[in-house]
């Protein structure tokens, strides 16, 4: 099962063409892919027009969910955070261990464009695809 990072989708929506976009397109509807609250909030929160929102919108709506943090990989990600920073390693943003934990977790993997990811894979574990 694959989750798809907002980086990601971000691409998908705004027609940017790289190997991770093309390799969306040609999974959508032949791999079994998930989405989530966390995904699902970074990225309908950038939409400025009303149709482009409506038309991610029902597209995200026909992928299955899953709640993504609750409490136990809540205090699992703080820890994970912690775990990198004491190793003198910073991801800027605190939700992209919480992706990359709940992947963990679930034993997912994971299509991103993010450099923070890198990180999460080589210490703690993540399985990330590489188109």
């Amino acid at each position: 099962m694959i989750l798809v990072d907002t980086s990601v989708w971000i691409d998908f929506f705004n027609g940017v063409d790289n190997a991770q976009t093309g390799y969306l397109d040609s999974i959508l509807g032949n791999a079994p892919i998930i989405t989530g609250d966390l995904i699902l909030t970074e990225l309908l929160r950038g939409f400025q027009r009303e149709r482009d929102y409506q038309t991610a919108l029902k597209l995200m709506e026909s992928i299955p969910f899953m709640e993504m943090l609750g409490k136990e990989l809540a205090i699992k990600s703080a820890a994970n955070y912690r775990f990198l920073r004491m190793k003198g390693l910073t991801v800027r943003k605190t939700i992209d261990v919480m992706i990359g934990t709940f992947c963990i977790h679930h034993e997912l993997s994971l299509l991103h464009r993010d450099k923070d990811f890198e990180t999460v894979e080589k210490y703690l574990g993540l399985k990330c695809i590489k188109p």
